[in-house]
């Protein structure tokens, strides 16, 4: 793994919370630091107090609302066409919503901005990350796991917002171990984590009422999973603060033959089920593909990433193209 000052890590959810505790970490460190908000008021304050906190002028802003897959598109387009490199993407954002609201695509909101966006963002990305690799994408979790409906993944046919929380939280954890086998050789990994329990952020005191512990302690977790040597080569766990830990049973599923046959479709797209995650997945393929999105880039198992031992293409060779597929522009 390269010195964190070579290093270049997007961080999601960045202005507030546990996103900004990492931000300030990993920009304290040395290393460029990209941070995402949704606020442009909160993005330029976060990046006025951190500049301060580290003395660090290698901080960026990034203004997305990740409830929109239009918006992550466009995201992902800045992103390849302002940096040669990232080096490790933290997927942190995430929501409660009360009730039951939509996405403007038109699906329930927590499970868009915890879960698709970051499906979306990540499979956007991958061919930066494949590049500067050895390469990591850490995704944040949850000890609190409900199991996906498969026929009502966004709960059409009842709301609780806890449940949405939560299975939002295990279809992280699912994709983590299902990207993880297909990145295989690529030299990126991808694991999970609960970085801690009920932290002292806004959206857990206005959630629950009280907290259990800091912001700083699940700060380390996502930091140590991010940039810990140790970790070198480490991937498709998922960790419990900083020791492993057990996800559901449902993110390691065998299906069965029939569903190990699904599979999604969609131009130059061919999506086949892997064994562990075939069902997850292909809720995901169906509900991003749907909206336009996930149908416009190459599959993992086609043209994502190339093993290292095979000659990359040049930093100008992928970028334009992946640009020009997922009709996103750099600005």
């Amino acid at each position: 793994m390269r010195d964190l000052e070579e290093e270049t890590i997007l961080v999601t959810g960045a202005t507030d919370g546990l996103g900004k505790r990492v931000a300030s970490a990993l920009a304290g460190r040395g290393a460029t630091v990209l941070l995402h908000g949704r606020s442009l008021e909160r993005l330029e304050a976060t990046l006025e107090e951190l500049r301060g906190e580290t003395r660090s002028e290698k901080l960026r802003c990034y203004l997305a609302d990740l409830s929109s897959l239009d918006a992550v598109r466009d995201l992902a387009g800045r992103i390849l066409s302002e940096h040669d490199r990232l080096d490790v993407l933290v997927n942190n954002a995430g929501v409660i919503s009360p009730e039951r609201k939509e996405s403007g695509d038109g699906y329930e909101l927590t499970f868009a901005v915890n879960h698709l966006s970051h499906f979306l963002l990540t499979g956007l990305l991958l061919p930066l990350l494949c590049a500067s690799a050895p390469a990591r994408i850490v995704n944040v979790a949850s000890a609190g796991q409900s199991p996906i409906d498969f026929d009502d993944p966004v709960l059409e046919r009842g709301y609780d917002a806890m449940r949405a929380y939560t299975q939002s939280k295990l279809a992280q954890i699912v994709f983590t171990f299902e990207l993880a086998g297909r990145l295989q050789d690529t030299g990126v990994t991808v694991n999970a984590l609960h970085p801690a329990s009920l932290m002292d952020t806004k959206m857990v005191r206005s959630t629950f009422g009280y907290t259990m512990s800091t912001v700083e302690e699940g700060a380390e977790a996502v930091v140590r999973l991010a940039a810990s040597p140790g970790l070198e080569g480490v991937t498709g766990r998922y960790f419990d603060g900083t020791r492993e830990g057990g996800a559901r049973e449902q993110a390691s599923l065998r299906p069965t033959g029939q569903e190990e046959a699904v599979g999604v479709e969609r131009g130059s797209v061919r999506a086949l089920a892997r064994p562990r995650c075939a069902p997850v997945i292909n809720a995901c393929l169906r509900v991003v593909s749907k909206a336009r999105s996930w149908g416009q880039v190459p599959a993992p198992s086609e043209a994502y990433c190339r093993p290292q031992r095979e000659k990359r293409r040049s930093k100008s060779a992928f970028r334009n193209p992946i640009a020009t597929r997922s009709g996103v522009s750099g600005g």
